[in-house]
């Protein structure tokens, strides 16, 4: 997959994040595009239900679980004491699509959007990250330079994303 068909959603715990992306999800797949998400997590998680199959599987010592239903197929993958991939090599294990949503990953080189809740009192990402091309907040911030939406312009936003990585609907 190319970077430049990548683009990230950035910003800090309880932002809005997860609820921006999945109304992108929506509007670019009801737009005809094939959408791919890659979602970080700062902390442990975890797919299976307690006493399921594959959990026996998986806490028994396997290294991957494979689930198939006539629905849906996933890989678990336990990383058993190695280092956690890179972002390129979790982006390699996707299929072809025409755009990859990054939520979380604020660090990686991609362009992205940063989202700013209204109780945040953290410092900005924009004013560090030259990745960053614009701004979602619910009200306006003076003093920068990027372009700015509120965070539910989901059309908008969507719009933005296509530009930025020059994919035509």
């Amino acid at each position: 997959m190319n970077l430049d068909k990548c683009f990230g959603i950035a910003g800090w715990k309880n932002s809005g994040k997860t609820s921006l992306v999945a109304g992108l999800v929506t509007e670019l797949t009801n737009r005809g595009l094939k959408i791919s998400t890659i979602k970080h997590a700062h902390h442990a998680f975890d797919l299976d239900t307690l006493n399921t199959d594959s959990y026996k599987h998986r806490e028994a010592g396997a290294n991957e679980v494979i689930l198939v239903s006539s629905n849906r197929w996933a890989i678990q993958h336990e990383l058993r004491d190695t280092e956690e991939p890179d972002f390129e090599t979790m982006l390699s294990k996707l299929s072809p699509c025409d755009l990859v949503l990054v939520e979380g990953y604020k660090r990686e080189n991609i362009a992205k959007l940063e989202i700013i809740g209204p109780d945040s009192d953290r410092d900005t990402l924009w004013q560090q990250d030259t990745n960053i091309k614009a701004i979602a907040c619910d009200t306006k911030i003076e003093t920068c330079p990027l372009p700015h939406y509120h965070r539910n312009d989901i059309n908008q936003i969507a719009d933005f994303i296509m530009q930025t990585c020059r994919i035509k609907s």
